[in-house]
């Protein structure tokens, strides 16, 4: 009997001992894990300061400005700044020469050599296209076209892929033209795909240089 009792003691004691190994330290004698309602947590990501982003391989998803860019971005060049495509378009966006002649950029080397130039070259075709299709933005926001909801990111974004007046000829035909680039992609797709994002802020205007 007394063998048995001492065997159960003895459990109980390594069970003990084991399991003081796992509680924890005194927290308020670490200052980086004491955290009250006045305190403010900051974190990298999502930030404010586009730098933050340009060597990121995965885009922030969110429906903020932020994420509709890098939405395109992946979509359009999977985020390489220094991407040159088959048929020449340039960087992480992917511009033609004469979309970047249209606002202020002659030199196709700075421009792939620059990111900062390159998210500054983005936002000013945006303000382009935005005030070429303005008109368009406001008669058919909220529509629904071809299976596709219409929304003002997704015309910016539609433009970005083959240019204000094809997404015109899109929605003044109530989808029956089929357009698409060289590689096949069609407007619809990019009308569908980038819907919904923050893009009111973007102030339209008919000529931006970076």
């Amino acid at each position: 009997m007394i063998n048995r009792w001492t065997f159960y003691l003895g459990i109980i004691v390594i069970v003990g001992f084991i399991s003081t190994a796992f509680k924890p330290k005194i927290l308020q004698n670490y200052q980086w894990t004491d955290v009250d309602e006045h305190s403010e947590l900051q974190y990298h990501l999502p930030s404010q300061k586009v730098s933050d982003y340009n060597f990121l391989f995965l885009p922030y998803t969110g429906k903020f400005f932020i994420g509709f860019k890098e939405a395109i971005a992946l979509k359009e060049s999977q985020g390489q700044y220094d991407l040159v495509n088959s048929l020449g378009y340039l960087g992480k966006y992917q511009f033609g020469t004469a979309a970047l002649k249209s606002i202020g950029i002659s030199s196709s080397e700075q421009f792939l050599n620059n990111p900062d130039l390159q998210e500054k070259a983005f936002v000013a075709l945006l303000k382009i296209n935005k005030w070429q299709l303005q008109d368009l933005i406001k008669n058919y926001k909220g529509k629904v076209i071809d299976g596709v909801r219409i929304t003002e990111s997704g015309i910016l974004a539609s433009a970005h892929l083959g240019g204000a007046g094809s997404v015109r000829r899109f929605l003044e035909s109530n989808g029956k033209r089929k357009i698409k680039d060289n590689y096949g992609t069609s407007v619809k797709s990019y009308m569908r795909d980038f819907g919904g994002y923050e893009t009111q802020n973007i102030i339209a205007k008919p000529t931006t240089k970076v």
